[in-house]
């Protein structure tokens, strides 16, 4: 990585970034790579709100990028960007039609190698607000600039090695839940990687295919795709648990799992990767737990038990039934850190309960990483969805708190817990003690990127990397 200035013909000083790196793959992979639907979301930062509101044409010249970014508090700024140049696989150009920028173009350069290629991502701009906006530029626009385009790479490259690894070809992929936080990850990763993916959907006449999962009905559609990714569920932790509630998150995972595999059981047997949660184990305590331990007590051990169950009718009929038991995702976009980022960045964070129960997480870039390889790998039954390093909760909270640069000592009382969430939604979601490895992926081969807590929350919060 270098940072430099470059002089226009005027005699100006205008500043470049220009980020570097060698991935070990032709210059057309890569190049087909960043031409893909997904290409867009894989490559923003989580920690960047910039949003794709509209995108006219491929990777060609002339197409055109609208995107939206924060500007101050709540106001944002929309951004139009032309691709101005493009060669494949040498590479393309970005220019600034109208944006926060007085002027902005980004080349993306792929070089061939010896080694393979050499990406160059070059950045020249004018920075906004005149002369004031020149004093800030280093201070503010460069520093972020570099963080971003060094995280740009260090993810593309790993995308990159996944999809390598895997050695599939082209798939036609059926996913339900494709507009949850998984499942809009899972998309853009699978759609870079030249797969097609088709969401399943309760819209009749919309994109992809139709079903209504508490009905029992599955539109046409299935027997075109490769595999099916099931991904759907009510959501847990958003909701209070009344009866009628606890109805709907049992329903949504149990009616909805057997109303897909009693359809994929009419078809010619492929392979469903399907879903469940390590609340199936309940409250262990400090008992180390993998997929052969047994089921535990509680609501959501019992969900999770049906839940896996309802996929009888798809694995009788012949179809590879792989299922992941997803621990804590770990997202700036949501799941646990949705409700605990604002909190931690006021210092208003700390150990919940004793601080001791055992918390098992996964980074999302690994847990979509292991469902693309359970596509891949001729394996089946149940998989722990988890890195392989649980922490306590105390643990986890001064992770949490390093990473966003704020003490993390301010506790959360298990009896103010409860009085807040009720005591069975407390005790199971926040103060329950699950110390679950994820033995079987890791002896079929999987590859954990952010297997320790520290690097899992640098990577999605700062851009840190190895």
């Amino acid at each position: 990585m270098t940072g430099i200035f470059a002089v226009s013909v005027l005699g100006a000083a205008m500043p470049v970034h220009t980020q570097t790196s060698t991935l070990p793959y032709p210059p057309e992979v890569v190049f087909d790579w960043h031409g893909r639907p997904g290409a867009f979301t894989r490559l923003t930062p989580p920690w960047e709100d910039v949003q794709l509101v509209a995108h006219e044409g491929g990777l060609e010249e002339g197409a055109r990028m609208e995107m939206s970014a924060p500007l101050v508090g709540p106001l944002r700024t929309a951004y139009v960007a032309r691709h101005t140049w493009c060669e494949r696989p040498i590479g393309f150009t970005d220019v600034q039609e109208s944006g926060p920028f007085e002027s902005w173009v980004h080349e993306h350069r792929f070089e061939a190698t010896g080694e393979g290629t050499k990406m160059i991502d070059r950045i020249e701009w004018t920075a906004p607000l005149g002369p004031a906006g020149r004093i800030a530029d280093p201070l503010i626009i460069r520093p972020r600039l570099e963080r971003m385009f060094a995280w740009r790479h260090a993810r593309l490259a790993r995308d990159l090695r996944r999809h390598h690894e895997a050695g599939l070809a082209p798939m036609r992929i059926a996913i339900t839940g494709a507009s949850g936080l998984v499942g809009r990850t899972l998309t853009a990763f699978l759609t870079t990687g030249g797969h097609t993916v088709v969401p399943l959907t309760r819209k009749k006449g919309g994109d992809g295919i139709w079903w209504d999962p508490q009905g029992g009905e599955v539109g046409p559609g299935l027997e075109d795709c490769d595999a099916v990714i099931h991904l759907a569920g009510a959501g847990i932790a958003e909701h209070e648990w009344s009866d009628d509630y606890k109805a709907t998150i049992r329903d949504s995972r149990t009616n909805g799992t057997r109303t897909l595999c009693e359809a994929l059981a009419k078809l010619p047997p492929k392979v469903l990767v399907s879903t469940s949660a390590i609340g199936i184990y309940g409250d262990r305590k400090d008992e180390p737990l993998d997929e052969l331990s047994p089921v535990g007590t509680g609501f959501l051990a019992e969900v999770g038990e049906a839940w896996e169950d309802a996929t009888s009718p798809a694995r009788e009929a012949g179809w590879r039934v792989a299922i992941v038991r997803v621990g804590l995702v770990l997202s700036a976009h949501g799941g646990l850190l949705g409700p605990l980022l604002p909190l931690f960045r006021r210092g208003g964070g700390g150990p919940v309960g004793s601080g001791q129960q055992w918390m098992s997480w996964i980074h999302v870039d690994d847990l979509v990483a292991l469902y693309h390889f359970l596509l891949a790998r001729e394996v089946d039954g149940v998989f722990n969805g988890v890195a392989p390093n649980p922490v306590r909760n105390a643990d986890f909270g001064k992770a949490l708190g390093r990473a966003v640069g704020r003490p993390a000592i301010v506790p959360a009382p298990a009896f103010g817990v409860r009085m807040v969430l009720g005591r069975e939604k407390a005790d199971e979601l926040l103060l329950a003690s699950q110390r679950v490895a994820p033995r079987r992926a890791l002896e079929a081969g999987f590859r954990f990127d952010e297997a320790e807590l520290d690097g899992a929350l640098g990577f999605e919060l700062v851009g840190a990397h190895d």
